[in-house]
């Protein structure tokens, strides 16, 4: 099963994002294959040491779909990290509620359904991690009877998963209580993503607005909670507008600075704007699990917004991150230049303008740009 798993990411790192390959492992639990779609990030087969979070849709029959549009739609502007996806599929109606079948009186899995719980926790996950760059932060989505069956991971004292995407669940005797009380307990960062409609199945609606209510009136401080209520949809229809909800919703860290946040919450500051930037980067690795570059556009919204305050010796601070983010790039003597330029230095302004020069040119610095501002201060100088 390895060799093949592994044929699957050279296929697909040759021929890029948006193959689907299908892929099959053999349940002891079950006794029985189960049929896996895969879709790796379109840096997969380009960084061998990079890990990715996974994204485990089950009903991976209809649902793999709809989640990787919304990947790729939001991959080309940058606004979600890349995932591994993984669909796990059923072959029929009838194996989809045997697998999620429930004690009625206890509220727990039984039979099938308990196989299927250990089987996703004991054999899925570990075959993934062994064969793919899996990073610790991992997402579970479902609909409907798998939207229900998944919160059993919740139960545990050490969740598989970190953030769920319940999509107009079936919840079974007393989920409804059960989940704000385990969310209460948790020291580690969750996220939890639930939907309904109002044109939804009374019954399942009922449940989950009880959800809602218990969430909203528990200590939640460790978890990143939503609810929507999508009007003029059913509950079928709920699913396309769901899915980029909650994921923007789970990386909203993860974007790059909007202009409603620099307008909002950066520009407002009266300092502290190269710390409002490691803060930022920092979160994303301690909620997420994910270390990240800086974006080069990030550095200049926080470059407008020391210069539209006049803050300019935190110019400074900032050339600390950026020697460390673009190490071979302009960018750090730049902000170097802008820190001597405007404290009245010009003689080290100038220094540092050269060093720039002699190395990579980046985003819209340039060489012709570095060999202006050293011509506007060298006259400058010499009358000094």
């Amino acid at each position: 099963m390895k060799k093949t798993i592994l044929l699957l990411v050279l296929a697909l790192s040759l021929n890029g994002f948006g193959q689907v390959i299908k892929d099959s492992i053999f349940s002891n639990r079950l006794d029985k294959y189960r049929y896996l779609s895969i879709s790796l990030p379109p840096s997969y087969g380009k960084d061998a040491k990079r890990a990715y979070p996974l994204l485990l849709a089950l009903d991976g029959d209809y649902l793999f779909d709809p989640i990787q549009g919304t990947l790729k739609y939001a991959y080309y502007w940058d606004d979600l990290p890349e995932v591994i996806l993984v669909g796990l599929n059923h072959t029929t109606d009838t194996e989809r509620d045997e697998e999620c079948k429930v004690d009625e009186t206890t509220g727990l899995p039984e039979g099938i359904g308990e196989s299927f719980f250990e089987f996703i926790g004991g054999e899925l996950l570990p075959y993934l991690q062994k064969n793919l760059r899996i990073a610790p932060f991992k997402i579970v989505a479902g609909h409907d009877v798998t939207a229900g069956f998944m919160n059993f991971y919740l139960y545990k004292d050490n969740p598989v998963f970190n953030a769920y995407i319940s999509l107009s669940p079936v919840m079974p005797l007393d989920m409804e209580t059960r989940i704000p009380e385990r969310m209460a307990t948790f020291q580690t960062n969750m996220f939890y993503y639930v939907a309904s409609a109002d044109g939804d199945i009374k019954s399942i609606k009922d449940k989950v607005v009880a959800l809602d209510t218990q969430m909203k009136a528990a200590n939640l401080a460790k978890v990143n909670y939503r609810y929507d209520e999508f009007k003029g949809c059913s509950h079928y229809s709920l699913v396309p507008f769901a899915i980029p909800s909650a994921l923007y919703q789970f990386f909203s860290v993860y974007q790059p600075i909007s202009s409603n946040e620099f307008q909002e919450k950066i520009v407002v500051l009266q300092s502290g704007y190269v710390e409002y930037l490691k803060n930022k980067y920092d979160m994303v690795e301690k909620a997420l699990g994910m270390k990240m570059n800086i974006r080069l556009n990030d550095f200049k919204a926080i470059e407008a917004a020391i210069i539209k305050n006049k803050a300019f010796n935190e110019f400074e601070q900032l050339a600390q991150l950026s020697r460390k983010a673009y190490p071979k790039s302009m960018l750090a003597d730049y902000h170097m230049a802008r820190f001597y330029e405007n404290n009245g230095d010009l003689k080290m302004a100038l220094k540092h303008y050269q060093n720039a020069f002699q190395l990579q040119e980046i985003g819209d610095l340039t060489k012709e740009m570095m060999m202006d501002k050293m011509e506007e201060l060298k006259p400058q100088v010499k009358k000094k």
